[in-house]
């Protein structure tokens, strides 16, 4: 799925409020998520996994025990896009407030 709209991270971040601009001078922003164990951090990151496979825009991210570090930019627009507006918002319906 090809994007279609370039944001900058100061109108992407607008509606995602707990999301943050990524250190530096990267067009892209970022999320720390914890659950209560590492079969919960998992089992997000499966799903998002399988969502992101779908959209062909996949999250470079980390994963410690029950801690999911998200950090979302779209390489091919050269910083954010829908892709990751809409990536964003399905983490956000899916993790833990």
């Amino acid at each position: 799925m090809p994007f279609t709209k370039r944001f900058t991270p100061d109108e992407i971040l607008k509606d995602l409020p707990l999301w943050s601009k990524a250190p530096g001078d990267r067009d892209a922003i970022q999320r720390t998520v914890k659950f209560e164990d590492f079969n919960a951090a998992f089992g997000f990151m499966t799903r998002v996994a399988l969502w992101a496979d779908k959209a062909d825009h996949h999250p470079e991210w980390f994963n410690v025990y029950n801690r999911v570090e998200v950090l979302l930019t779209t390489h091919d627009a050269g910083g954010l896009s829908d892709l990751d507006q809409k990536l964003a918002k399905f983490i956000d319906s899916i993790a833990p407030g």
